[in-house]
C-alpha cells in the first residue's frame, strides 16, 4: 500500500539549489552557486579555545538538556552583540535561540501561517523561506525590489490590496538579489507597519558583512524612531554566515507573546538549540574575538566582490547586467539577451538562466538560476553568483568559463 503523504507537501518541492549540487562533482569546477561562508574563513583557533572554555567551566550545563528559550550566558552575549549594532534596548528576555535562523523561519510559519494565509515577500527573495511558508499553506505575494531594496510605494499598494499576515524582507544584503534597503525606505517601511497594522519580518544574517561604509540601522535598531513599529517587527539574526554555520546558532527578537508561542512550538521540535554550540557560541562572543574575525572576513570578501565585478565587466561586458554589491556573498545578476559589445543577440548566445546554467556545468563552473528565488512571476533571464568560496584567481577563471559558456566557439 503506497504511503499516504501529507497533503502540504503537495506545496512544496525539492531545493534546486541542493539539486544543483549533485552535478558539482566533475572534477575541476568552480563553483560560484553556494550560498555558505568559506571554510577557510572560520577562526578555528578563536572556536577550539572557546568550546574548551564551555567544558571546563561549565561542562554540566555545555553538555546537559538546556531551556528552549536558549542557554542564558548565550541570551546576554547575544543582547550585548545586538547593543553593538545600534540596538541597546534588547534583553535576554527578548530574544529566543534558535537552530540556526532557518528554524527561525520554521517557528513563524507554524505560529502564523493558517492555509491561504497571504504572506508578502520580496521578488526574488531566500529559496528556503519561499518553501517554508509554502508548506504551512502560505499563499505569497512578491514584492518588486531594485537596487535599494523593496520599492516601498508597491509594497503598500500590496499591504492595502492584501492585508496579509506579515511581510517578510532581507533588508541587507539579501540572498539572492544582494540589495541593500535605503534608509528612507526602512523607515517608509516601519511607518506602514503602523499604519495598517501589519507584522514585519526582519531577516538579518548579512548585515555584519559589509565591504566599505556600514549599511543603514536594521528596521529593529531604526524602530525606536517609529512610534508603535516595535510591537509588530521580528528580527532574525544568525551566527552562520560570520562564524560558522555548523554551529546552527541563530536567534529570534519579537514581541512577547509571539516568543511564547514560538518556544512552545520549538519545544516540540528539537527541545532545545544544542546548548554545547550555546555554550561555545556564548565563550565566543566573551572572548571578544568577534571584531577582528569581521574585520577579516569584511576584507576577503570585498576583494572577492570586487574581483568578480571587474571580471564579469570585462569578460561578458554588456551581455550582463548587474549591481556592484556593498556586502553579503552574492552577485545577482541579469542576462540581456545582447554580446559583450552590446550586439543584439545572435544564434548561440542565450537569455534563459536555466539553459545558460546547463551550458556553464559543461564549461566546468556552476551558478544557480534565478527562477526558484521568485515567488511568481520568475524573471527567467537572472542568476545568481557567489563569490565568497572562490578565491580571485578562481573566480577570474570561472568568470572566463562562463563567457566561453555564454559565447561558445
Amino acid at each position: 500500500m503506497p504511503i499516504q503523504f501529507a497533503d502540504r507537501l503537495n506545496n512544496v518541492e525539492t531545493s534546486a539549489i541542493r539539486e544543483l549540487f549533485k552535478l558539482l562533482g566533475k572534477p575541476g569546477i568552480i563553483s560560484f552557486a553556494g550560498g555558505f561562508p568559506d571554510s577557510a574563513m572560520f577562526d578555528v583557533a578563536g572556536i577550539t579555545e572557546a568550546s574548551n572554555k564551555a567544558l571546563s567551566e561549565e561542562p554540566g550545563a555545555a553538555l546537559q538538556y538546556g531551556a528552549t528559550e536558549g542557554y542564558q550566558p548565550l541570551r546576554e552575549q547575544l543582547a550585548a552583540f545586538m547593543a553593538t549594532k545600534g540596538c541597546t534596548d534588547v534583553a535576554p528576555d527578548n530574544l529566543i535561540v534558535t537552530t540556526g535562523s532557518q528554524q527561525a523561519l520554521d517557528l513563524l510559519g507554524k505560529t502564523l501561517i493558517s492555509p491561504g494565509d497571504k504572506v508578502i515577500v520580496e521578488g526574488p527573495t531566500f529559496l528556503a523561506t519561499i518553501q517554508c511558508f509554502r508548506l504551512y499553506g502560505a499563499q505569497l505575494i512578491s514584492a518588486p525590489i531594485d537596487a535599494n531594496g523593496v520599492q516601498t510605494d508597491k509594497l503598500e499598494a500590496l499591504i492595502a490590496e492584501h492585508k496579509p499576515k506579515f511581510v517578510y524582507l532581507i533588508p541587507t544584503f539579501g540572498n539572492p538579489s544582494g540589495g541593500l534597503l535605503n534608509l528612507e525606505r526602512r523607515k517608509k517601511v516601519l511607518e506602514l507597519a503602523v499604519k495598517y497594522d501589519t507584522l514585519i519580518v526582519e531577516d538579518d544574517p548579512y548585515g555584519d558583512l559589509y565591504f566599505n561604509a556600514a549599511p543603514p540601522p536594521s528596521l529593529l535598531a531604526l524602530s525606536a524612531q517609529i512610534p508603535g513599529s516595535r510591537d509588530l517587527l521580528v528580527h532574525c539574526g544568525s551566527l552562520s554566515k560570520v562564524l560558522s554555520p555548523g554551529l546552527r546558532v541563530g536567534w529570534m527578537i519579537a514581541p512577547a507573546e509571539l516568543l511564547g508561542k514560538a518556544t512552545m512550538c520549538k519545544q516540540f521540535s528539537d527541545a532545545h538549540t544544542s546548548t554545547f554550540a550555546q555554550a561555545t557560541a556564548a565563550q565566543y562572543l566573551k572572548a571578544g574575538r568577534m571584531p577582528a574575525t569581521l574585520a577579516h572576513v569584511r576584507q576577503v570578501y570585498a576583494e572577492r566582490a570586487l574581483a568578480m565585478g571587474n571580471a564579469l565587466r570585462k569578460d561578458l561586458g554588456d551581455a550582463i547586467e548587474f549591481v556592484q554589491p556593498q556586502g553579503g556573498l552574492f552577485v545577482w545578476a541579469r542576462l540581456t539577451g545582447k554580446s559583450k559589445e552590446g550586439q543584439p543577440s545572435v544564434a548561440g548566445k542565450v537569455k534563459d538562466g536555466a539553459e545558460f546554467a546547463k551550458r556553464a556545468i559543461d564549461k566546468g563552473v556552476a551558478f544557480v538560476p534565478g527562477v526558484p528565488f521568485y515567488a511568481s512571476n520568475p524573471d527567467t533571464a537572472t542568476l545568481r553568483l557567489s563569490f565568497a568560496t572562490a578565491d580571485v584567481a578562481k573566480i577570474e577563471e570561472g568568470v572566463g568559463r562562463l563567457a566561453q559558456a555564454l559565447n561558445p566557439a
